[in-house]
């Protein structure tokens, strides 16, 4: 028998956290005796959404069943999934319903030249992210607030290694570091969803899954989110705290890479304190020309990791 389907196999694994979240009293059943499970057990769901035990255990195999949308509609309201997690089961369903083909055209992701001349003009801190959270442009302000990004390899510029990169980021006692973590983490599963087998994703997922537990753990929670958005604070040592709201906006492609912006409501102490930032970056910038040699990147470096001062898209210490 050949190799599962990548499509059916990401349905399975989703079904199956998503079974595992679930108790029997959250769904009006009776806990019975001991349970060998943390979750619902396979037959429980099954009863739930109007299966046979068997066809729902071939579906969380990832054997190529092929669920119609009634089916699928009935696991959605059995499981409680939330708009964006009924769109993720829809997405993997109508994908393993489609043969492999033999091989897939993955064009290089790019920004053009409109997008960048967009991010230049623009007086708040945005960056530019593909599909698998790699740091693809960036504007000025953005490097104020969160350091160069040139002071790392261009394979290594991802949200999700930087997160997750021990040697930079040792600090862990951010009480909303983790909610950023299953952010992204969301995000990266979203575009699993539409190719499950891309190369860079397979290769950040696999590297991670090595050498982090924690990475592990919150990847096996099958979260997801097609974009997000939130409040930060940046702790800046030059100029104070910074309270900052965050979104990202989808740009043209399927899928196309996201624009993260960072806005401050115009007249407050924060937004004077992100342009006296952007004018002390700005100063820094024109010496650094003068005197190339004596640029410290290394602060950059660990603030685009989440460690030192500033605090970068992925905050680890902060609140």
């Amino acid at each position: 028998m050949g190799s599962p389907h990548p499509y059916a196999r990401e349905l399975g694994d989703f079904l199956r956290a998503r079974r595992s979240r679930l108790r029997p009293h959250d769904v009006g059943l009776e806990p019975g005796g001991r349970r060998k499970v943390t979750g619902l057990r396979r037959e429980e769901l099954a009863l739930l959404a109007g299966l046979s035990t068997d066809y729902y255990q071939r579906m969380e195999q990832g054997r190529e069943v092929r669920p119609s949308d009634d089916i699928l509609d009935a696991l959605a309201g059995a499981l409680g999934l939330d708009d964006n997690e009924r769109r993720h089961l829809f997405t993997l369903a109508h994908a393993a319903r489609r043969p492999m083909p033999a091989r897939m055209e993955r064009d290089p992701e790019r920004v053009p030249d409109s997008t960048r001349r967009l991010l230049r003009v623009m007086d708040t801190p945005a960056v530019v992210l593909g599909r698998h959270l790699d740091l693809l442009a960036w504007n000025p302000m953005a490097e104020a607030l969160l350091g160069d990004p040139d002071a790392y390899p261009p394979d290594r510029l991802n949200l999700l290694l930087l997160m997750f990169d021990d040697t930079l980021t040792g600090e862990r006692s951010c009480p909303d570091w983790e909610r950023q973590a299953l952010d992204y983490i969301g995000m990266m599963r979203a575009a699993v969803a539409t190719d499950p087998t891309h190369p860079r994703a397979t290769a950040i997922v696999g590297e991670l899954s090595i050498r982090s537990a924690e990475f592990r753990r919150l990847w096996a929670r099958h979260d997801v989110r097609e974009s997000v958005s939130g409040t930060k604070t940046f702790r800046v040592p030059e100029v104070g705290d910074i309270v900052l709201d965050w979104d990202t906006y989808p740009l043209p492609g399927n899928p196309g890479p996201v624009m993260l912006v960072f806005t401050v409501e115009p007249g407050t102490a924060d937004a004077d304190r992100l342009q006296l930032l952007a004018s002390l970056h700005a100063t820094r910038s024109a010496l650094a020309s003068e005197h190339p040699s004596s640029e410290d990147t290394s602060a950059g470096t660990r603030a685009l990791a989440g460690v030192g001062g500033r605090q970068p898209l992925p905050r680890r210490p902060g609140r």
